[in-house]
């Protein structure tokens, strides 16, 4: 009678690890449409520094997105909640990396920190009468500079977000 319990704990252990291994399994690539992977291709793409350098637009889509009541992302190099520990409640879980915006497209690459830190790119279709989320998904890391995140981009390496953004 007392194998049960511990018997019942090892299968709950192994159900759990196996509940987590599923939700961390790599997802399937992105798919860009042909004619957006062309035009993104040629692109010519102004490199933005800041989140307020974003069209606003582009900072509303992106805060829609992020389900938040206030665009909760910091600017690059700025501090965020880098992991699950929350040492600074003011802090966002976001943080921009880099972005480039040309006269029609936004690309903004961007890191999440919290339980899994992760990295993001969202292209935006952005007019000064509306904007829209065209494609996006995880990234690797250390992309560094919006033409790397191009290149991520064009050579299909970006992942389903899963509706993690």
């Amino acid at each position: 009678m007392h194998r049960r319990p511990q018997i019942f704990c090892a299968l709950v252990g192994v159900s759990l690890w196996c509940a987590v291994a599923a939700g961390t399994q790599s997802s399937s690539a992105a798919t860009l449409p042909e004619s957006l992977r062309t035009h993104l291709k040629n692109e010519r793409l102004q490199v933005v520094t800041s989140i307020r350098g974003l069209p606003l637009g582009v900072r509303d889509e992106l805060q829609t997105l992020f389900g938040t009541q206030a665009l909760e992302i910091a600017d690059p190099g700025a501090e965020f909640q880098v992991t699950d520990v929350i040492r600074n409640p003011q802090l966002p879980i976001r943080r921009l990396v880099t972005a480039g915006c040309s006269i029609d497209h936004c690309l903004v690459y961007y890191e999440r920190g919290g339980i899994a830190h992760s990295w993001h790119v969202a292209l935006f279709r952005w007019t000064p009468k509306a904007t829209r989320l065209e494609f996006g998904g995880m990234a690797p890391n250390n992309l560094g500079t919006i033409d790397n995140v191009r290149a991520a981009v064009l050579a299909g390496t970006i992942k389903d977000a899963n509706r993690i953004w």
